[in-house]
């Protein structure tokens, strides 16, 4: 059977560390409405603020493997630079401790469904994840989540079955946000005037 993963960035924090904007209350709000019809099992959320409630007002369950970390600790010198200048922001202590976590991630989250029939899970977490978990079920190297990014509440889902690759049913599926929220991550000059 089928093992369904949702995963969700969390809503617009101002500052980018503090808690949820209005905009990002909305972001959430229309995402739970997005989800309330999938027969979720669990949703997990990570440690910080911004995820915590995202997570409640979606539906809640709180894991570090949600977090916010450096999912792998790539050679700067085989990236471009500007995604070494990234990589080289974090510390040495960070460097080691997250690819332990994404591990921990693939094997907790990334994973075949149970016999007796399909299974859902959520899991509101940060840009980084989402792009790791989506760069290792598309058998990318272990660098590629840079670059991945997410929209704030926008939708990934990822089915894993026994004996089948992964398959990536959708990424940054941001449909069930009204047009307004939709414009994060996106560069100044493709947004709308109102956006």
């Amino acid at each position: 059977m089928t093992h369904f993963l949702y995963l969700v960035r969390h809503g617009e924090a101002v500052p980018h560390d503090g808690p949820l904007s209005p905009a990002g209350e909305r972001q959430a709000q229309l995402t739970g409405k997005r989800l309330k019809d999938v027969p979720l099992s669990a949703i997990h959320h990570g440690p910080l603020p911004r995820t915590a409630q995202t997570a409640r007002l979606i539906a809640a369950s709180a894991s570090d493997l949600a977090g916010d970390y450096l999912p792998s600790d790539p050679n700067p010198d085989d990236l471009p630079p500007s995604y070494a200048d990234f990589v080289a922001g974090f510390s040495a202590a960070e460097r080691a401790q997250g690819p332990r976590l994404a591990a921990a991630a693939i094997d907790r989250f990334a994973r075949a469904g149970p016999e007796d029939g399909d299974n859902h899970e959520l899991v509101v977490t940060h840009n980084l994840l989402i792009g790791w978990l989506v760069s290792q079920a598309l058998a990318a190297p272990s660098w590629r989540w840079l670059g991945l990014n997410q929209m704030n509440c926008a939708l990934t889902v990822i089915a894993y079955r026994t004996g089948l690759p992964p398959a990536l049913i959708s990424f940054n599926d941001a449909g069930h946000l009204a047009p307004e929220l939709r414009w994060n991550g996106f560069p100044a000059a493709v947004r709308p005037a109102s956006g």
